[in-house]
């Protein structure tokens, strides 16, 4: 959302906005574009007939007193995704979807638009070296390049979002039970990716990773009227140096890690082919792309240990992250936080079972706080450790896991998994000590 407001405001509009919490790095790029509020929380007298548009985030509550006003002066009410697909319906939009790396994916797919000099409108969920605001709408380009989230839209628009941006071309890069607090079955999820699949434009194009079992058969048992490519990994070779994978020019040196990432890269390939990239421009440009913030993103030390810092929070996600790592290092600490609905959910958890096997040390933290403030019953270490079927070290409180991470350690890799911010500890001076 702030992203979206910071983009409003370059291309000339008047934006204001509200919070009842807002939080680095939204806080300081807000300030530095005079967009901050001059203090936080709901005040509808802030809503008045001068306003346009009143775009919604899915952060406020369906009782908002903002949002209320609004609705009594009949002010237009867009959701994000809502909002994106208006200003881009004249477009030709790529949406990239599925349950694990749409953020990669969309961030290798604007990194080689960059590359080739070939500018274009997106969003993008995290934050990508070269761009100092991840929302571009005022691109002359005939493309829009978006995140395809299967969260919901709004308090009052209860959609998943990208059943919202009918798009052109797209990609689904595997389907893996999420969001159990909005899709409590898996069947009732897997039934979003069939609705996404009818909102393709006619004749749009899908691509789409048939190595995921459950996608493939979706695929093949869709009436959608599009057309059909499907992807695999490459073929991959990994070592201390780093990763190769083969290419019809030949082996090509990239600078990310894990068959995720490999997979990932073909899917933003078959993107760019479609956006009119060639393919060895494309291969150009993939083998200088870092990554994207907080997504295997490597952190500096002052020794030979590798840390990481990664968004893995759901199953699918950790295993793959974990097996990356796990491949390409001997002695490897894996550090998850359980910090979503989802994640918190004891009917939920054992299909963390067997994620984290492989690495020297698997610890889980998680936090009753966290628990309060999302409403949830109370959950036990012991519980947590039993879902995860053992082998798991469980950490209840910032504190102890702040004396254990203290501790001396004999590692070749540390990964620190969350969607969250470990309770605000502070990771990069801990981390600095090593």
């Amino acid at each position: 959302m702030h992203n979206l407001a910071i983009a409003l405001k370059k291309d000339g509009h008047t934006i204001s906005g509200s919070d009842d919490h807002i939080a680095n790095p939204s806080k300081d790029r807000l300030a530095a574009q005079g967009l901050l509020p001059e203090s936080e929380g709901w005040f509808e007298d802030r809503i008045t007939n001068d306003l346009d548009v009143v775009i919604l985030g899915m952060h406020a509550r369906s009782d908002n007193p903002e949002l209320a006003r609004a609705q009594e002066l009949d002010i237009p009410i867009y959701s994000y995704p809502e909002f994106l697909y208006e200003v881009s319906k004249n477009k030709s939009r790529v949406v990239v979807a599925g349950s694990h790396g749409k953020t990669t994916v969309t961030a290798m797919v604007l990194h080689v638009m960059n590359y080739v000099e070939m500018p274009i409108n997106f969003m993008v969920g995290a934050q990508l070296e070269g761009f100092d605001c991840m929302v571009e709408l005022s691109n002359p380009s005939e493309f829009m390049l978006m995140e395809g989230d299967e969260y919901l839209s709004s308090p009052i628009d209860r959609r998943p979002k990208f059943h919202l941006y009918q798009p052109n071309i797209t990609v689904i890069t595997g389907i893996a039970w999420d969001h159990i607090n909005v899709f409590p079955t898996f069947e009732n999820y897997v039934e979003q990716f069939e609705t996404y699949l009818m909102t393709v434009a006619p004749g749009g194009a899908l691509i789409y990773n048939e190595e995921d079992e459950v996608l493939k058969a979706l695929v093949e048992r869709s009436p959608a009227k599009i057309k059909r490519f499907p992807y695999r990994t490459p073929d991959f070779e990994e070592s201390e140096d780093g990763t190769l994978i083969s290419t019809p020019e030949g082996e090509l040196p990239l600078q990310i890690f894990g068959a995720h990432n490999v997979s990932n890269v073909e899917a933003a390939r078959w993107i760019c082919l479609e956006m009119g990239v060639q393919e060895i421009d494309f291969y150009d440009a993939i083998s200088s792309f870092k990554g994207a913030q907080n997504r295997m993103e490597e952190w500096p030390t002052t020794s030979s240990l590798k840390v990481f810092r990664d968004f893995a929070h759901a199953p699918s996600k950790v295993k793959a992250t974990v097996k990356a790592v796990a491949h390409r290092f001997d002695k490897v600490r894996c550090v998850l936080e359980l910090h979503t609905f989802s994640s918190l959910n004891p009917e939920f958890i054992p299909q963390y079972r067997g994620t984290m096997d492989g690495v020297a040390e698997a610890w889980v933290f998680y936090s009753p706080k966290a628990l309060e403030q999302k409403r949830m019953a109370p959950l036990s270490a012991a519980e947590v450790a039993a879902a995860f079927g053992g082998g798991v070290r469980v950490f209840d409180s910032a504190a102890s896991l702040q004396a254990a991470l203290e501790e001396p350690a004999d590692l070749d890799a540390l990964v620190l998994m969350s969607s969250g911010n470990f309770e605000g500890l502070p990771l990069k001076e801990l981390i600095s000590r090593y």
